[in-house]
């Protein structure tokens, strides 16, 4: 949502301030939102997918390895357990204790070694549509007000203003899931945005 709005907004006010035409920043807008947003819908998908089938791989020879060397695999996961901080009694119990379970034992070293989960709870398809709907939800926002009056004059700033104070709303949000400080995520994403907006204004004059 973040990328949606910071992008449309810095690329449709440079178009706006170097065309001064507002079918053209309309339309290019449009497109701007269209092509991006199903290129990072495409991008999450192909992504969380190659990812799943990465780890899926991994775990299918860690499997084979379980089954056809059952003892190296023990030492392996007994040198993980103390290498986790268990004592070399309680590592010997617990590797024991797994290696009955081929099942359990192939989630501890996923775990443990390979760094990879055995379960996925989301699928790339709904990564995919999140991030797609999430982008053109996001770069509505910047194109909103030139759908309501032609004077760049007064839509302009207008644009960039409801945009940057919802970039701030959205980056204050974001705090529900850190210990940080409401108005530091806030600012922060506000002061990036902001940037964005001086650079389309800059090259739309430039070019203009």
């Amino acid at each position: 949502m973040e990328d949606g709005m910071v992008s449309t907004m810095g690329a449709i006010t440079g178009i706006a301030v170097g065309s001064n035409e507002p079918k053209i920043v309309i339309l290019s807008g449009a497109v701007i939102i269209a092509v991006e947003s199903i290129s990072m819908g495409l991008g999450s998908y192909l992504s969380n997918k190659s990812e799943q089938e990465v780890n899926q791989n991994i775990l299918s020879e860690e499997r084979e390895e379980i089954s056809n060397y059952p003892e190296e695999e023990k030492k392996e996961m007994f040198g993980l357990f103390v290498t986790d901080g268990w004592s070399k009694n309680m590592a010997q119990k617990m590797t024991e204790e797994v290696s009955k379970d081929k099942k359990l034992m192939l989630r501890e070293m996923a775990y443990r070694e390979l760094k990879v989960h055995t379960e996925h709870a989301n699928s790339p398809w709904k990564n995919g549509l999140v991030m797609l709907f999430s982008y053109i939800f996001g770069g509505a926002i910047p194109l909103l007000p030139y759908l309501f009056s032609t004077d760049l004059g007064v839509v302009v700033p207008i644009s960039i203003s409801i945009t940057l104070v919802a970039l701030f709303i959205l980056g204050s949000i974001t705090t529900r899931y850190s210990k940080r400080k409401w108005w530091k995520a806030g600012l922060e994403m506000f002061l990036l945005a902001t940037f964005a907006a001086v650079v389309g204004f800059g090259i739309g004059s430039l070019v203009g």
